[in-house]
């Protein structure tokens, strides 16, 4: 076969970050050097819809934590497949790295999303188990880069900073049509997990009203049926916030939505490398995010954005009314980020610096095995 077989590893293709991460990474190899292919540990899910037809496919089915017969699956496929490299996101680091172990031994890159760095603590003993077995680290943000090197003890040249990319929409889609009246309508993209910190965001939104009645918030994402979302609910009730907050839940069209809104916000209190800025960017949305993560990064440290203290409902809300009381504003901040979100996070550039690191763990490989032969 020609090309470098890649195989992109996830445990589900469910619609987060680190998923969509892993199918634009497979999208997005230039086929005339890789052969691309994706892997779901577990199940599949809604991003398993945007998998392009020239990508191969397979999903284990795996229902325990490290049972043996999904790893004989995976390796089946490696050897059909003339896999090289298997480019683990997030925990299938641990059956990637048993993956490895077995005839043809492709090389594992591990991909490190963790975006709850700042509030949970991983067991790192496991983690230093598995890392013997990566060639490479990418991370998301460099917190998680510096605690690959010094809680793991990666070596510092095998570990590497790239940021998260999105895709250039396609022209001419339609906005979508929304609740809420133009000119006031707020949009956050985020799953209902607790470290979005939706409640703050509500809160914020409780104090905008008293300002502008007219404010209106769009929630989208996944996970309608957790106890997080009960309560942002509860809190959306107790509030009387009902006629003001819309919770639009998964949606494929994210991008005709934000088409149709005038602010995108993110107010969490722990991130990576959130795509929801980098979508908002592409839509030209002006952006208020709490100062995590790459956050301040992707905002240019202010001038690309407004950052605001995680946490912090009234400084939340001040920025809030604030962007939606001047129209002018808005468009600046939003001509500004789209500008900077297609310098700095195009797919053109992150997949260089992805094969960047490919190229040099098959490099490695390569003079390692000359060294044994002589």
């Amino acid at each position: 076969m020609n090309g470098i077989g890649v195989l992109q590893v996830c445990d589900s293709l469910a619609a987060g970050g680190m998923e969509r991460v892993a199918v634009n990474l497979a999208n997005a190899l230039p086929p005339d050097g890789y052969r691309s292919h994706v892997c779901a540990t577990r199940v599949e899910g809604p991003m398993a819809d945007f998998v392009l037809p020239h990508v191969g496919r397979i999903c284990l089915r795996r229902t325990g934590r490290l049972r043996p017969a999904a790893v004989r699956t995976l390796v089946t496929y490696i050897r059909e497949n003339e896999i090289q490299i298997l480019h683990a996101h997030g925990t299938s680091l641990f059956l990637s790295a048993l993956a490895s172990m077995i005839d043809p031994y492709p090389l594992v890159i591990w991909h490190d999303h963790f975006g709850r760095y700042a509030t949970e603590e991983r067991p790192v003993w496991i983690y230093r188990l598995a890392a013997k077995r990566v060639t490479a680290v990418i991370t998301v943000n460099h917190p998680l880069a510096t605690w690959a090197r010094k809680r793991l003890h990666v070596p510092a040249d095998r570990v590497s900073y790239i940021p998260n990319f999105v895709c250039v929409p396609a022209d001419g889609e339609e906005p979508a049509v929304l609740p809420g009246q133009s000119g006031f309508r707020i949009v956050c993209v985020a799953n209902f997990r607790p470290q979005k910190d939706h409640m703050n965001l509500l809160e914020a939104m409780r104090l905008v009203l008293r300002r502008m009645p007219d404010a209106h918030l769009i929630l989208l994402g996944h996970g309608t049926k957790t106890a997080c979302f009960q309560q942002i609910q509860g809190e959306i009730g107790k509030n009387g916030l009902m006629g003001n907050v819309s919770v639009l839940g998964p949606r494929n069209d994210v991008n005709a939505v934000l088409r149709g809104c005038d602010l995108g916000v993110l107010s969490s209190t722990s991130e990576g490398l959130p795509l929801a800025l980098l979508e908002y960017g592409m839509a030209r949305l002006p952006v208020i995010a709490t100062r995590v993560g790459q956050c301040e990064e992707v905002l240019s440290g202010g001038r690309c954005g407004v950052l605001v203290p995680p946490r912090d409902a009234k400084q939340l809300a001040d920025a809030i009314a604030t962007l939606l009381a001047s129209a002018e504003k808005r468009r600046e901040l939003g001509r500004r980020l789209n500008a900077r979100v297609l310098r700095a996070y195009s797919s053109e550039k992150v997949i260089q610096q992805v094969t960047e690191v490919y190229e040099m763990a098959l490099a490695d490989r390569e003079r390692f095995c000359a060294g044994v032969s002589r």
